[in-house]
């Protein structure tokens, strides 16, 4: 897709609503072709649809690899929190006829997959001495 028909599909989703920062968008667009490169790549070269928990893997692994301990930061200032705003994302996308969609394809493939924001968190903490490192929930509820 051209990168000016991405922004007018943007636009328009955002005069819908409003919940994401328009880079939201953008990384999710950059963090699909990481996926569906990670996919062929593994696949003999071949493409193939990308499901929901694949999909919030790369978005995972793209931005932990971009983005390192800023990942969490820049998710939250963008207002992805959770796995289900990733889909509610991808379907808007859908709307637009950005994203192509499946028949068996659901906003549910995104539904508390994983802790999203823990999973960006987490690679960054320390070890305790045991070498175990500790879990972003425990940590969070400590600080904040």
């Amino acid at each position: 897709m051209q990168a000016v028909q991405f922004e007018q599909s943007v636009v328009a989703i955002l005069k819908r609503d409003k919940r994401f920062d328009p880079h939201a968008y953008f990384f999710l667009k950059d963090a699909l072709d990481y996926t569906l490169k990670r996919i062929a790549e593994s696949n003999s070269g071949q493409a193939r649809h990308v499901s929901g928990p694949e999909l919030l893997a790369g978005c995972r692994d793209y931005a932990l690899e971009q983005f390192g301990p800023m990942a969490s930061t820049l998710m939250k200032e963008w207002s992805i929190r959770k796995c289900q705003d990733v889909g509610d994302m991808v379907f808007h996308l859908i709307e637009e006829q950005v994203f192509g969609k499946q028949d068996s394809d659901k906003k549910e493939d995104f539904s508390e997959v994983f802790d999203f924001e823990a999973s960006l968190v987490t690679p960054f903490l320390p070890k305790n001495p045991s070498g175990v490192q500790q879990k972003a929930t425990r940590v969070r509820r400590a600080i904040f």
